[in-house]
């Protein structure tokens, strides 16, 4: 049994590729909860790029991200029974000023998603391994005791130890020997799951970079991770929002507390969040200058905080199976961002006041696997109190990744559905899950994950991805104004200010901006040129679709929201504005590129 609305009136009928009208704002609310939860994915990797301003950073980008949520809340009521989210409703904009615009909006907003799976389980993975395997400190007691055992092997005319000498001008023998004997020590007492391999892959190279996929014991712990996750979703939304209830409950009250405790107890350190400066280069302790260096590592922080920050906006994404899309839509991209609001505010003033910035370039903090260490110390230290920090951080990132298969899958079975992607993408399982939609994320994040599963590769996914983040972003911020023009006599349940469609339209290309000069700060300066050839893969997907599979004709359903009849696209009101747009957004990225340069 399904049901759809057409005039305020909920229809009812039957189809075996429908989604199922099974939960209210509250439960979008609840599945979109895991957004607050990406701010530990990234937090690690901004503050160690940006340093100090790593605090303005997430604010003014938070701050962006609710003031856009209202075009995209506008463009969603205009569509009560899609799903999919923004990318979709803007594609029904752009789709009367050219074919091959529309399916980029689903294509780069899905691809940007979809990879959260990935990179959540990698994280996640590290720290099951660390709880279960971890690697002994090169000052614990056992390693000492390896180094006494076996020190006299070493001299003076090792080969390690010679090797190490000429790698460090300086180095006496014994200190050589010392250092040497105690990184065999901790090699020698790591749990071999650690190092375990069963096989790699080597990729050929691609724009310069020659990748592996890896498949250790971090994709095993995370493909496992992947599939409870399938199998929680696996009956339906309403299942799902009733796990991701619990679990944000679990999670995001001590988060909310790891941010409040340091503020109230007053050991936030006021030295640590004024005086803010970029530093001289990514990843120094020094301070910088608002040189164009500086400006550059800072436009590249809000260019990848925005993949946390906006995130919210997949509260929009299940529109087709909420009761009633008219009243509930609003409200459950509203409240989510006043959620991220208040996660994304307090916890990096938090991390940043307390740690300051030398304790956020601590390597386990700029590379993830310290955070919940971290977030223990802010309230209290105690070893048992760590241990809870590393489960919770673990179930925070479960949070984030339920809601990105969530909104993903959902993107994909509405881009088949519309007639951008494979038609197999449409089809859902007896409890209404995009089952089609969710088995093509799995396998696309197996392969991500494997990439995923060493830290070059996790941060080379995390920028191209971010990349088509953006595209999505400029496209649907610039659909809020094409909509009113193109489509302003269909009714709007909610209805933003037209001075705010402006404004939106206006970030759109201070996002350009963030992408042109920021994709190159997070060490692939061709992440910006690796994020474009991705997103043009949708070329031929889509061509496979509309003209092998549909004969070059939309389904008649596509847009029958906006009063059109099967074939039709409808007027181009706005008549040269939109390419004009698409000109003036390519000219802003390119020139920020240009313009922007990396400290020397």
């Amino acid at each position: 049994m399904t049901t759809s609305v057409r005039d305020g009136i909920l229809h009812e009928g039957v189809s075996a590729t429908e989604l199922v009208r099974g939960i209210d704002w509250r439960g979008a609310f609840w599945v979109a909860s895991g957004v607050p939860a990406l701010v530990l994915f990234s937090i690690g990797g901004i503050a160690g790029t940006v340093g100090k301003v790593a605090l303005l950073v997430w604010t003014a980008s938070m701050i962006m991200g609710f003031i856009q949520s209202f075009t995209y809340a506008e463009i969603a009521g205009l569509f009560p029974n899609k799903s999919g989210g923004a990318s979709v409703y803007g594609a029904a904009a752009w789709v009367r000023y050219g074919k091959w615009i529309a399916p980029l909006s689903v294509w780069c907003n899905w691809f940007a998603w979809s990879p959260v799976l990935s990179l959540g389980c990698a994280i996640a993975a590290g720290y099951i391994l660390n709880a279960l395997a971890p690697i002994p400190a090169a000052d614990s007691q056992p390693v000492l005791d390896w180094v006494q055992a076996n020190i006299a092997n070493y001299s003076a005319t090792t080969q390690s130890v010679v090797d190490y000498i000429a790698a460090h001008a300086g180095t006496t023998p014994q200190d050589a020997i010392n250092a040497v004997a105690n990184a065999d020590a901790v090699a020698a007492l790591t749990p071999g799951i650690r190092t375990w391999e069963a096989f790699h892959i080597a990729i050929p190279a691609f724009n310069g970079h020659d990748f592996t996929l890896y498949f250790n014991s971090t994709f095993v712990i995370g493909a496992i991770l992947m599939l409870i996750m399938f199998a929680i979703q696996h009956r339906g939304i309403a299942s799902t929002a009733s796990a991701q209830k619990w679990l944000a409950i679990i999670v995001l009250v001590p988060l909310l507390l790891v941010g409040l405790v340091p503020i109230l107890t007053g050991q936030i350190s006021s030295t640590n969040v004024t005086g803010l400066v970029p530093p001289t280069a990514g990843y120094a302790a020094t301070d910088g200058t608002w040189s164009i260096g500086g400006w550059t590592l800072f436009l590249g922080g809000l260019y990848i905080a925005a993949w946390s920050t906006y995130g919210f906006e997949t509260a929009v994404c299940y529109t087709r199976e909420l009761r009633n899309p008219a009243t509930d839509t609003f409200k459950a991209i509203f409240f989510s961002g006043l959620l991220c609001c208040l996660f994304f505010f307090i916890i990096p003033y938090a991390f940043q006041g307390v740690l300051g910035h030398e304790g956020m370039l601590a390597p386990g903090i700029v590379d993830g696997t310290g955070v919940a260490e971290a977030l223990g110390s802010m309230v209290g230290g105690a070893k048992v109190i760590t241990q809870i920090f590393v489960i919770l951080m673990i179930l925070a990132l479960f949070l984030a990744i339920m809601t990105a298969m969530a909104g993903s899958s959902r993107t994909l079975y509405q881009g088949s559905k519309d007639g951008w992607l494979p038609k197999y993408l449409s089809h859902v399982n007896s409890h209404g899950a995009p089952t089609g939609a969710m088995w093509t994320d799995f396998c696309f994040n197996l392969i991500l994950l494997a990439l995923a599963s060493n830290v070059a590769g996790y941060f080379y996914v995390l920028a191209i991805s971010n990349v088509g983040y953006i595209i999505f972003n400029f496209l649907n911020l610039n659909s809020g104004w094409i909509h009113r023009i193109d489509s302003g006599h269909i009714d709007r349940p909610w209805k933003a200010p037209t001075w705010l469609i402006g404004v939106n339209t206006i970030l759109a290309f201070v996002n350009a901006t963030f992408m042109g000069a920021g994709a190159k700060v997070w060490g692939y300066s061709d992440a910006l040129w690796s994020g474009i050839i991705f997103a043009a893969l949708i070329i031929p997907v889509f061509c496979f679709r509309h003209y092998y599979q549909d004969g070059g004709k939309f389904p008649p359903e596509a847009f029958e929201d906006l009063g059109l009849s099967e074939g039709e696209l409808g007027e181009r009101r706005a008549g040269m504005l939109p390419y004009l747009a698409l000109v003036a957004g390519v000219i802003v990225v390119f020139t920020a590129n240009w313009f922007f340069t990396l400290p020397a």
